[in-house]
Order: structure tokens, then sequence, then C-alpha cells
């Protein structure tokens, strides 16, 4: 089983290069970054832990995802670089899949999509985009995005992107980039997964993985689709032998680390390391 960091990126503590180097040089296989924009001072969506209020600051100060992976794909070989998660409705789709073909050559194809359907409505709309839309905005980017990356003249049309035959390079070495959707193991999200995506990231409250997971690969068989999904748990908690025992169905743990001051996060990076048992 492979084993990722999530670093809360802020403008604040260690910097996303700093840690996605240590985190190569300690034997982890992926390096995660969140996305926000913006956060709406007055927001009637409720975080996801159904609060009122944000648990903290973090969300205002969050880095810019693409730029913040680049300088880590400057400093580190062979890490992958993924966002757990981006919002890719909050951009242009046309400019975002250029950015992200972009970092995916010039990283030398290690690109990974974690995408989410957007809980801060408030935020979205700010984007023009619909909350009870947000889904089929989502699909539609994914599919332009994936277009442009994969055909030499590429064309979409959709309710949300639209755009005529066209030319778009670098194409992704990957040939295409993987997405992954982080999000609740609903039945209408696992459905939605084995139909537009290659895999899920449970959110860091999940319960039941187990079963959802089966669930999972029985959407995905009924899509007609081959092999498995990949599953990332994103872990909350030090974990159990019953937990670690129910997780055994996942390709890969990602685990957070503090965005705190950097001697902080590599003492606490050194201490995880030895305890998963990583090689560099």
């Amino acid at each position: 089983m492979r084993n990722g960091l999530v670093l809360f990126t802020s403008d604040r503590g260690i910097t996303p290069a700093e840690l996605a180097r240590a985190a190569e040089e300690r034997g982890f296989d992926t390096f995660y970054v969140p996305e926000h924009t913006h956060i709406p001072v007055r927001r009637e969506a409720p975080h996801p832990t159904g609060g009122a209020d944000l648990p903290d600051d973090r969300y205002l100060r969050t880095l810019d995802p693409w730029v913040s992976l680049a300088t880590c794909a400057a400093v580190t070989s062979r890490i992958r670089l993924a966002t757990a998660v981006a919002l890719p409705v909050e951009s242009d789709p046309i400019t975002l899949a250029k950015t992200l073909a972009t970092l995916d050559h010039l990283s030398g194809g290690r690109v990974t999509l974690g995408v989410g359907f957007g809980w801060n409505t408030d935020e979205l709309a700010d984007h023009h985009v619909p909350g009870h839309r947000r889904r089929t905005a989502l699909r539609e980017y994914l599919e332009a995005m994936c277009a442009l990356w994969t055909q030499e003249e590429a064309a979409y049309q959709g309710e949300f992107v639209s755009f005529g035959p066209s030319w778009a390079y670098p194409k992704p070495p990957q040939g295409r980039i993987p997405v992954l959707v982080g999000a609740g193991g609903g039945p209408q999200t696992l459905r939605w997964i084995a139909r537009h995506a290659d895999g899920w990231m449970t959110t860091p409250t999940e319960t039941g993985i187990g079963e959802k997971a089966k669930r999972l690969q029985a959407e995905w068989e009924a899509a007609g689709r081959d092999g498995r999904p990949d599953l990332r748990i994103l872990v909350a908690r030090r974990p159990t032998p019953d937990d670690l025992a129910e997780w055994a169905v996942a390709d890969e743990l990602i685990w957070g680390v503090p965005d705190t001051e950097p001697a902080a996060v590599l003492a606490h990076l050194d201490k995880l390391a030895a305890r998963l048992g990583l090689v560099p």
C-alpha cells in the first residue's frame, strides 16, 4: 500500500516545496495540496462538519494549488503531485487544462487531479456555478479537459463548457491525467465516480469504507469498466488494528501534517515515516 501526505497549505509555516522534498526523501509516494480561491464572508453553506463556522482560518489563506505543485515539481523527481481536493469549476476549463498538462509535462508525468464537487456553494456562486448544478458542471469540465489532453483537434459542447475544434499542447505524458473524486461515499456519488472518474478519495470522517468500496466496485462493473477504481483514504486519526484491516482495500493512505514551522513539521514527518516503516 502506498502512503501520501496532505498539507493544508497557507501563507504560514512550511512551504509546499520544502515538505514535498522532505516527503520524497523519506519514501512517501504522493504529495497533496487543497484549493479554495476565496471564502465569502457571508456564507449560507455549512462546513462539511455541519457547523456554521469554519474550523480554522486556513481556508481563508489557502495557496494556489498549481503554483504550489509547480514549486514542488522543481525540487523533486519521483513523488507524485496531487490535490485533495481541487475545485476545477472555479477556473476556466481551457486554461486549467493547459495548466495541468504543462505541470504534468514539466514534472515528467507525475500529476493526479483530486477534485471535489464543492461544499461551499457560496464560493461556487461567485464563479457563476449554481450549487444545484455543480455535479453537471464538474462532469463537463472533466470531459472537456480530457478532450483537450487526448485529441488532436478537440471540441466540446455542453451547458457550462463550449468550444469548437482546437489545438492544445502540451499533451500530458500520462496520456490523460488521472482523476479522483474526494467526497462522502453515498450511493449517488459512488455511481458518479464509476461513470466519470478513476477513483475515490474518502472524507476524513468516512465510516463503513469496506462496504462502500464493494459498492463502488459493483458500480464500476455496472458502468462497463475494466479493472478496479483507485481508492485512497484520508486518515484523520491514529488508526486501530480494526481500521487498518478495513483499509486494506485501499491503494493509498493519505496522512495529514501540521502547517506550522518547518522544524516541527519535519520532526512529525520523521516519526510518521518511522511508524510506517518507510524506506527512502
